[in-house]
């Protein structure tokens, strides 16, 4: 048994899904998101919060499974392995409809996401959803202009053709060389741009430097393209965002905790709902925005009402996880048990009671 579970950490998903226990606090959560997920577009936010070791990231990491549905290495579907665990009927189903709405679960924690972003960092919030949307598509996610360049191509049908282009001219493929583009492969990426458009060399150096040099991002350009992104795939799909770890990253900067809100805003203004953010938080929502003593009440309240959904895990859900897992007995183990005991417990007692006032 894993003793924390990581968001990003895919090699144990089976066995996560199979011990995964659904507490009364998580069951009682499920039914606000589901009244949410199903019926509303405006709040399209969800805040787990809970100390170190409640089993946050587990809930966070088993929605984003739930919810995308994609098959396991074993073939089975993930919700067919979590919901049964659930004793309320009526929830079970409204989570079934859930993970029937054609989706795509985007996780990460967004620590170690930002850590790997050149360039300024004046909104880091907007660039590590950047980076993790343009991964998601395929695109260099280290670099935002160079995923910008390779966005163009894909909108005009160029970027396979270019790949293709750059592999013949180069002897290695786009994804290895573009990862030092702004040093070691100018030359390369000039011979294969000016090949592959039948343009001068010259021209062809020139375009990279122009594409960082106009690269610009806002939440705003960010949002229109996740609708392009779910729009390509079905007039109901969703593209929802896990994020682990965000109350930490936010720290004590409000204008981080502001982006958060406007980012979640304008997803379900322009995505028409169809844009979730789901985040962890040791602290729940009501502390995490007590500690901005400045921010104004109409920040607080625009949060509030974006991040409807609040999930809460407290130390009993840690107890309840432990004699459910570790605990519970099956039918025949209580009688085998008893009769082991009834054989050994003179035994125990010998190994386990000493001297008069001591521990036992």
């Amino acid at each position: 048994i894993e003793g924390v579970i990581k968001a990003d950490d895919d090699r144990n998903l089976q066995t996560e899904l199979d011990e995964y226990v659904a507490t009364r606090d998580v069951v009682r959560g499920l039914g606000r998101f589901t009244d949410c997920y199903l019926k509303e577009t405006a709040s399209n936010g969800v805040w787990i919060s809970g100390f170190f070791g409640s089993g946050k990231s587990h809930l966070l990491k088993i929605l984003s499974l739930v919810l995308d549905e994609r098959l396991l290495a074993t073939g089975q579907r993930p919700s067919n392995i979590v919901l049964p665990k659930i004793e309320d009927a009526m929830l079970q189903a409204d989570l079934r409809k859930a993970a029937a709405i054609p989706a795509q679960s985007i996780l990460f924690n967004i620590d170690q996401k930002f850590d790997g972003i050149g360039g300024d960092h004046g909104a880091p919030i907007l660039e590590v959803f950047v980076k993790v949307l343009n991964e998601l598509q395929g695109y260099y996610g280290n670099q935002g202009y160079i995923a910008e360049f390779e966005h163009r191509l894909a909108q005009h049908g160029h970027l396979e053709g270019f790949k293709a282009t750059y592999l013949e001219v180069n002897g290695k493929t786009w994804e290895v060389g573009r990862e030092a583009i702004s040093t070691a492969t100018k030359v390369a990426f000039s011979e294969a741009y000016a090949k592959h458009f039948n343009v001068a060399q010259s021209e062809a150096a020139r375009v990279m430097g122009e594409v960082r040099a106009d690269y610009r991002v806002s939440i705003e350009t960010f949002a229109q393209r996740v609708k392009q992104y779910i729009d390509s795939k079905g007039p109901t799909f969703r593209l929802n965002f896990f994020v682990d770890e965000i109350g930490q990253f936010i720290g004590q900067h409000s204008q981080r905790m502001l982006n958060l809100q406007t980012m979640a805003e304008t997803l379900s203004t322009i995505c028409d709902g169809r844009a979730w953010v789901f985040v962890t938080s040791q602290a729940n929502l009501e502390v995490t925005l007590g500690e901005f003593k400045h921010m104004a009440a109409q920040d607080i309240s625009k949060i509030k009402g974006r991040f409807k959904t609040q999930l809460t895990l407290a130390s009993a859900d840690v107890l309840e996880v432990i004699q459910k897992r570790l605990l519970a007995k099956r039918e025949a183990e209580p009688e085998a048990l008893t009769k082991i005991y009834d054989h050994e417990k003179d035994n125990m007692n010998t190994l386990f009671r000493f001297s008069d006032g001591s521990v036992q």
